[in-house]
């Protein structure tokens, strides 16, 4: 494939956008959008249009300063920055709205002969059809592209530049009677039918998306980060001062009436206006026509060699270049074959509607991408033309919030259809990314600045609610998941869960690299569920000096960690043994201690939480109650509910149900009357007995334990429970409040 000349510097992007902004628009419409809203009006349709533009004149500005730009325009910008499939998805709309625009630019070229219509339907009785002229102008067009290509349409540019400059000032020049005889003041000037006013900004809103125009021809450009700004931003504020000044010089020369009723008043205005003003009718609206001809095929070139479309066959069909001039021959072709479709039909004031969404689509995206990129603040991001964020976000909030101003049905179908279209482009290609880069950017800026607020607020606030913040350690995650269970339940709504793999030895290249590998498994693992948890490894010669790390990690969400999590088999006994030797290491970190000891039977999900409250539990009640709530709440235990066994000493049964039934209530805890069980200590039955005969179906049974106790009782605290398979115990560090 021949490589495209890069021969042109600032002044065809200039051109190019400058021509395709002063177009059909302005010569047809804008007149009747003054005599319909008033000289106030259409100011703030000119500066409501701009809000859109203009932010995204200066994000394209900007992104193309920030890595080399290659052929296709703003496909290549989005592409780049957004990821292959969605930049396929917006290009592909893209490109139809600039296709389509060359058939709407040569319709509107055949208002410039409404002379020769009046003529023949007054002379001869016969109405001419407006394909008369339009199909042989959009066959010269073709044959001007296709035999000179872009070289030859940027020199005609220059010819039809000129030819409008001097349409302009003729116009500016020019005076009426109407002039004559009426002051006019923008002072005094009004602004009416506001009610109409979205509807007239849809018919005058195409007039400024032409500031993208010369964008496309970046592959030709000797250097696009310089050529690309400088052209599309003069244009851009270029074209809203000439329109602020085009609806002043309408108002005060033209009546409501005339500007309403009259589609070629500037003609009245001009000097010599019924010859020059169809002139430049026809040099602006065929310049527009040459822009979007020449921009469109590079857009459709682009993707194909993206391999965007179906079938290699397409794509190498639509990317090959003219061999002797460099041009995108093929896809031209394809693009004047769809713009005679529709030059064919002769209106395409249908789907005029649809052009516009997507070119606000486009631009949206454009200050999307320009907004997440400075919030994001990759090191990678250094663009040598900075906007600012605010300008940004503006043109994003305004594209979309006027698409469904505009027409709401329209921008359904518009985004629906892109939707369409993404999902297929993706399921074609499901092996490239890119998507998610410049957002997990934008959330690791949220992220920090979040942390660091949270921290600060801290400091300020001596109050804090409680909420879990868990981390668990363990060297046996490829055969155990009950833990990661447990830290995904805790963390799936209400808290959050840190899963540590250890690696037992000392830090090396070797080490660190294994490290790695047993992470990506990991993601990979635990990534084939819905989980909430945030999965690392560490590297330690011992358990205990692995706890002794873990428990000064800061908290991943920037809540400081309060709970830890050991794991253990019933029948690993040693590991119990370990768990015991560092409970006072954990303890003296602040931190609530859980052990969760699992046997042969998994957690059953379907069955019920068991939670026994004993008068030892001074601190550990409420947390466990906490905890059942939590765990309960997650997916996984919607068929089971949580039954609380409160064991009390004779005579103190009625006192303590008062105050469990009181905590229940204004805890707003899901826990009803029936499910709570009422026992008495007794010197014949003892309280593990207990749990053994009436926890033996449970799915999880929550039992508290105090230090001293483990200090004095050690292992035979947790054992004794040989009908039970899943028990969690629970050490609470301080009292939890429940409100």
């Amino acid at each position: 494939m021949a490589a495209p000349k890069k021969e042109f510097g600032t002044a065809p992007v200039f051109f190019t956008a400058i021509s395709t902004i002063l177009g059909a628009i302005l010569f047809l419409r804008f007149g009747y959008g003054v005599g319909t809203l008033g000289f106030w009006g259409v100011v703030l349709i000119v500066l409501i249009g701009h809000l859109v533009t203009i932010p995204t004149a200066l994000a394209i500005s900007e992104i193309a300063t920030n890595k080399r730009v290659e052929g296709g325009g703003e496909y290549f910008i989005i592409s780049r920055s957004f990821g292959l499939n969605i930049g396929a998805t917006v290009g592909i709309a893209l490109y139809m709205s600039q296709a389509i625009s060359v058939a709407f630019y040569v319709i509107a070229f055949t208002e410039s002969f409404e002379f020769l219509f009046h003529y023949i339907q007054i002379n001869y009785d016969f109405v001419l059809p407006r394909q008369a002229i339009s199909i042989p102008a959009m066959a010269g067009l073709s044959v001007l592209i296709l035999k000179k290509g872009a070289s030859m349409g940027v020199k005609t540019l220059y010819i039809i530049v000129a030819i409008l400059a001097v349409a302009l000032v003729m116009f500016f020049v020019g005076t009426t009677e109407y002039a004559t005889n009426k002051s006019f003041s923008i002072f005094s000037a009004d602004m009416r039918n506001m009610g109409s006013f979205f509807a007239v900004f849809a018919i005058i809103f195409p007039a400024f998306t032409g500031m993208t125009a010369g964008v496309g021809l970046s592959g030709e450009l000797k250097d696009p980060s310089k050529s690309i700004p400088l052209g599309t931003t003069i244009a851009t504020v270029a074209g809203m001062v000439i329109y602020l000044f085009i609806a002043w010089k309408l108002a005060s020369s033209a009546s409501e009436t005339d500007l309403i009723q009259e589609q070629l008043i500037m003609g009245k205005v001009a000097l010599g206006g019924s010859i020059i003003i169809p002139i430049g009718l026809a040099a602006s609206t065929l310049s527009s026509a040459i822009g979007s001809v020449m921009v469109a095929p590079r857009t459709l070139q682009a993707l194909a060699a993206d391999r965007s479309f179906p079938g290699a066959r397409i794509n190498g069909f639509l990317r090959l270049n003219d061999k002797q001039k460099g041009e995108p021959y093929n896809a031209t072709l394809v693009t004047i074959i769809i713009a005679f479709i529709f030059v064919a039909v002769g209106d395409v004031n249908a789907v005029a509607g649809i052009i516009s969404m997507f070119f606000m689509v486009t631009y949206g995206s454009l200050c999307l991408i320009s907004f997440l990129n400075h919030f994001g603040a990759s090191p990678s991001y250094r663009p040598s033309f900075k906007s600012r964020w605010y300008f940004s976000l503006i043109g994003f909030v305004s594209a979309l919030f006027i698409m469904f101003k505009i027409n709401a049905l329209y921008a359904f179908f518009a985004l629906a259809g892109m939707t369409g279209i993404y999902l297929i482009v993706n399921h074609i290609h499901k092996d490239r990314k890119g998507l998610e880069i410049i957002f997990i950017n934008a959330i690791f800026q949220l992220n920090r600045n979040l942390q660091v607020y949270l921290q600060n607020a801290r400091k300020r606030i001596s109050y804090k609610e409680w909420r879990p913040s868990s981390v668990c350690i363990s060297d046996k995650t490829f055969e155990r998941k009950e833990a990661f269970q447990l830290l995904n339940w805790l963390s799936y709504k209400y808290g959050f869960g840190t899963y540590i793999h250890l690696i037992n030895g000392y830090f090396s290249k070797a080490s660190n690299m294994e490290a790695m590998e047993t992470l990506g498994k990991l993601i990979i693992q635990f990534g084939k569920i819905e989980s909430q948890v945030y999965v690392d490894t560490v590297i330690s010669p011992s358990y205990t000096s692995a706890i002794a790390q873990v428990v000064q990690l800061p908290g991943i969400a920037g809540l400081e960690n309060n709970m830890l999590i050991f794991d253990n088999d019933t029948n690993d006994e040693e590991g119990l043994q370990q768990i015991i030797e560092n409970y006072a290491l954990v303890n003296a970190g602040n931190f609530d201690v859980l052990i969760l000891r699992t046997g042969v039977k998994k957690i059953d999900t379907h069955k019920d939480i068991h939670l026994w409250l004993k008068r030892s539990d001074e601190f550990n009640a409420n947390l466990m109650i906490l905890l059942s709530f939590i765990i309960n709440s997650h997916p996984d235990w919607k068929k089971g509910t949580i039954k609380i066994f409160d064991v009390n000493k004779p005579g103190e049964l009625e006192e303590t149900k008062a105050y469990l039934q009181d905590l229940i209530v204004k805890g707003r805890l899901p826990i009803t009357l029936k499910n709570i069980e009422f026992l008495e200590e007794s010197t014949e039955v003892s309280i593990r007995e207990m749990i053994n005969q009436r926890s033996v179906d449970a799915g999880l049974v929550i039992l508290g334990f105090r230090g001293d106790h483990l200090k004095h009782e050690g292992a035979p605290l947790f054992q004794g429970f040989n009908n039970i398979d899943s028990m969690l115990f629970v050490n609470s560090h301080d009292e939890k409040v429940i409100e």
